[in-house]
């Protein structure tokens, strides 16, 4: 597990770690797959963590599905459990893995655990989430590319479990910016290199 302000997590693997933050619409996960194509070609899991909950999110994932079916990835659905569910997916002919996003994986767990969610409860599973991902991608040769919101920018959400969401999904944030080896904040479609 890494801790906050560490540059690095030991690993085996040599994949690059890559995590591309930005806020809604600026382009994140358009360059997450640009970089996968680049680096993978056909060989990239696609770790999918939404959830198909109204008729405008089922619409979205199918044309995100139609997208990837395009490139020829495998895709894997995991809207929690991930660092389990990769485990039991990964083959060993993956040349990268892209999670997107880890903003929807930190909204699943948080909203699971209810309206009067404690925020110390939430942060601690959302990390059990993502020290599950680092667990199992530190041994593997893959890149690993992780796309998530910075939503630490906007107003402050005027109901608990929007504060509660916010401050887990910060926290995950800076865990794998700690452990990844590259950091890239997208705005208005335009890349700014944090780190590496």
């Amino acid at each position: 597990m890494s801790e906050i302000g560490k540059t690095t997590v030991p690993r085996a693997g040599r994949g690059k770690w890559v995590l591309i933050l930005g806020g809604s619409r600026s382009g994140k996960s358009s360059l997450a797959e640009r970089m996968a194509r680049e680096r993978g070609g056909q060989d990239v899991l696609f770790l999918a963590t939404g959830q198909a909950l109204d008729a405008e999110m089922t619409e979205r994932i199918h044309r995100h599905q139609a997208d990837r079916a395009a490139f020829g990835w495998k895709t894997l659905e995991a809207p929690s459990q991930v660092g389990c569910r990769l485990e039991e997916a990964l083959t060993g002919s993956e040349k990268v893995v892209l999670l997107d996003c880890l903003t929807l994986l930190v909204s699943n767990v948080t909203c699971a655990l209810g309206e009067d969610a404690p925020s110390a409860e939430a942060e601690a599973k959302a990390a059990l989430e993502i020290d599950g991902l680092i667990n199992v991608m530190r041994n593997r040769s893959a890149d690993l590319i992780v796309v998530s919101n910075e939503v630490g920018l906007g107003l402050v959400p005027p109901y608990k479990l929007g504060r509660v969401f916010r401050d887990a999904l910060g926290r995950v944030n800076q865990r794998m910016a700690a452990a990844a080896d590259e950091v890239v904040l997208m705005v208005a479609g335009l890349p700014i290199r944090l780190k590496g």
